[in-house]
């Protein structure tokens, strides 16, 4: 069995790290290459940095926070936020990312799948879909959680995998920055579709509970969080002594 991973998070607006609810209300959560140094030495198993109003406002990833934050950390390095092409995705795996993650774009073309998992592999290919519970199902929303794409999650799923993405990182619009625990149900579903990794984001709290319940019932391949990390109130090494304690495998 392969072992957990543990993922924190960095998104970015204007160069700061911030956490909002329900992707409302962002408050300043730290330096994102300060933070980025702090999680690699603390353990975590791979970073996100998501610029989140890259695509609203119509502009690039920011390519020189990228450089800095790859310097600082050893361990495997996502990036999305404004990619649009294979071009834009080669400037940042040579500004030192590891894999890259598109969302809105990949909606929008879905083309833009197959065109970079056949150029750079798809374990370069992280799809992000942030999903939101709408009568009974679960759809797909783009434009930093703005438009509902009127596109069932499990459907998405399904054809993301066709076109040869590698991985896919869920985020339950629903439970995002609430603390009150993963979205276990919808996590469930998508592993149900996915035969590749499912990252689970949104909702983790100060309880390795909430990380348990993920791997164990939701049947999630890595847990992602935020706020917990970036305001102190649980840290990597205590999270994972706790997991591991609980019989989930997780690199120590």
């Amino acid at each position: 069995m392969l072992a957990k991973r543990i993922i924190p998070c960095l998104d970015v607006k204007d160069g700061k790290t911030v956490k909002g609810v329900n992707f409302e209300n962002l408050r300043y959560a730290g330096d994102p290459v300060m933070l980025a140094k702090k999680y690699s030495d603390d353990g975590a198993d791979e970073l996100v940095f998501l610029d989140i109003t890259a695509t609203n406002e119509k502009r690039k990833t920011t390519v020189e926070m990228v450089r800095e934050v790859a310097k600082q950390v050893f361990i495997p390095f996502t990036v999305g936020g404004g990619i649009n092409s294979v071009d834009d995705m080669k400037i940042l795996l040579n500004a030192g990312a590891d894999k890259i993650s598109i969302n809105s774009a990949a909606v929008k073309n879905p083309d833009l799948i197959k065109q970079a998992s056949s150029y750079f592999g798809s374990q370069c290919v992280v799809i992000a879909i942030d999903a939101k519970q709408v009568n009974n199902d679960y759809y797909v929303f783009i434009n930093a959680g703005k438009l509902n794409t009127q596109i069932l999650l499990k459907d998405w799923i399904i054809q993301v995998q066709k076109l040869g993405a590698g991985e896919i990182l869920l985020t339950s619009m629903d439970a995002d920055g609430t603390q009150n625990g993963f979205d276990i149900n919808m996590t469930k579903l998508a592993s149900e579709y996915s035969s590749i990794p499912i990252i689970a984001s949104g909702g983790a709290g100060a309880n390795s509970g909430h990380f348990y319940d993920v791997f164990n019932l939701g049947n999630a391949d890595a847990a992602l969080a935020a706020s917990i990390f970036h305001f102190n109130t649980l840290s990597i090494p205590k999270l994972k002594k706790e997991l591991q304690e609980k019989n989930i495998e997780v690199r120590i």
